[in-house]
């Protein structure tokens, strides 16, 4: 057979198991090839032995609870919701409740563990302080249909930034392998060795001291929007990880997901969905005309 990649075999051969959670399998150990540890990038040939170890369960699962939700849409196969700022996706150490996949289990009805049991129905995540749209799966299949799409690029991501000072040029594209800052570990940096991302950007608006600007992922690394505005020179209003605290800023970055589009998981039919940013973005654009 033609050498495939070890992730992308995993996903195509293992079932119920998306690209996803495959990567994040190899990534903690549990994957071996010809009893070697494994690399995702490691190519599968005829012949190979591949184990794959189940990781030790987790301690409990999330509770189900009664949170109000912006839904946007919702069907048997996902949801469209317009999560607020300050909520945390799912369950982690620190925020044991009151997170978005408690949220979700208080809606009732099933959710997809393709992205792990721990995280039921989550699809892709958004930082805690970032408000906007984020898509959920009511099954595995459309779990895994829905990945495909974020890998491909074909369900595309679209945010509104408020950034610091004027940014010169009125359109481009950033590019910067991320990874791990390499001395404060709860930060992502350009490093060399990290993984390929590039943010296409757009100015929407300047004020005197800041900028507008529309941002579309081409990847999905871990604060990648934050982490490119900051290399650029204009960090993220707000931002005090990325961009130190200044007075009169608000207390999470002005980062919002803006506008969603997918294909449908199971008919295949194109939508898109928006969200205006909520009233303290705004607040805060019109304090700086």
């Amino acid at each position: 057979m033609p050498a495939t990649r070890l992730d992308r075999y995993l996903a195509e051969h293992a079932d119920g198991l998306s690209r996803s959670a495959a990567l994040r399998l190899i990534r903690d150990g549990h994957v071996t090839i010809n009893g070697a540890a494994a690399r995702a990038s490691d190519r599968v040939a005829a012949g190979d032995v591949i184990e794959v170890a189940a990781p030790p369960a987790h301690a409990g699962h999330a509770a189900a609870e009664d949170i109000a939700l912006d839904v946007v849409y919702e069907d048997g196969d996902f949801i469209v919701i317009n999560k607020p700022a300050g909520m945390v996706v799912h369950p982690a150490p620190g925020h044991g409740s009151g997170t978005l996949v408690n949220a979700l289990l208080g809606l009732g009805g099933s959710w997809s563990t393709s992205g792990g049991e721990e995280r039921p129905g989550i699809v892709h995540r958004l930082d805690k302080g970032t408000s906007g749209l984020i898509v959920a799966a009511r099954n595995d299949s459309a779990h895994r249909a829905l990945a495909a799409q974020l890998s491909d690029r074909v369900l595309s991501r679209t945010y509104l930034a408020i950034a610091r000072g004027s940014i010169r040029s009125q359109a481009g594209e950033l590019e910067g392998a991320i990874g791990r800052h390499p001395r404060e570990r709860k930060r992502m940096a350009v490093v060399g060795g990290g993984r390929f991302a590039r943010t296409r950007y757009q100015v929407v608006e300047r004020r005197r001291t800041h900028t507008l600007v529309r941002c579309d992922l081409d990847t999905g690394r871990t604060h990648q929007i934050r982490v490119h505005l900051t290399t650029l020179g204009h960090p993220i209003a707000g931002d005090v990880q990325y961009g130190g605290r200044r007075p009169g800023e608000p207390s999470r970055p002005m980062l919002h997901a803006w506008r969603l589009r997918l294909r449908h998981p199971r008919t295949g039919l194109e939508m898109s969905f928006e969200a205006e940013p909520p009233e303290d973005f705004q607040s805060y654009w019109s304090s700086l005309a």
